[in-house]
């Protein structure tokens, strides 16, 4: 299979990731009654994970304000008219990501269980080969060294 193949063929394999993150959030809840953790979850680490969930929430608003701001188009596979490299988007490519991975740790800490941490992971693996990496083959397709060049200063995550 040639690149440009397999490149189209990884461009199709889309799963929105609010679903990705909500289907890990379902299988901690799960794990959690069928193989509860032997370490309990102390009020303060629950307290943080809250505040955890928070700030995954905040990182999303803090995304979708700076595309309003540049009137782009807030959904990946859509037309766009450029690159949103500005506020949030200076630190990370994928604030809203982040944000979900930080909803999936802080809710679970907060309902008592490290499931979320040790699903987190998966998460991530996930989100970066069904969600980003199609989304980064078409912005580079769209963008082309505009993207690059973003990508090139700019980190997946942190």
């Amino acid at each position: 299979m040639n690149k440009r193949m397999a490149s189209s063929e990884q461009e199709k394999i889309r799963v929105p990731a609010p679903i990705l993150t909500i289907f890990h959030l379902l299988i901690a809840v799960v794990l959690q009654r069928l193989l509860p953790l032997p370490i309990a979850v102390p009020v303060f680490i629950q307290w943080l994970g809250l505040g955890l969930a928070a700030l995954g929430f905040i990182l999303g608003a803090l995304a979708l304000n700076e595309f309003r701001r540049a009137q782009a188009e807030r959904t990946p596979n859509r037309a766009g008219t450029g690159i949103v490299s500005t506020g949030i988007y200076r630190f990370t490519r994928n604030p809203v990501y982040l944000g979900f991975v930080f909803m999936l740790i802080g809710l679970t800490l907060n309902m008592g269980t490290y499931w979320g941490v040790i699903l987190a992971w998966p998460l991530i693996v996930f989100m970066n080969n069904l969600v980003i990496k199609p989304e980064e083959i078409s912005l580079e397709t769209r963008y082309k060294s505009q993207y690059i060049e973003y990508k090139s200063k700019v980190r997946r995550w942190l």
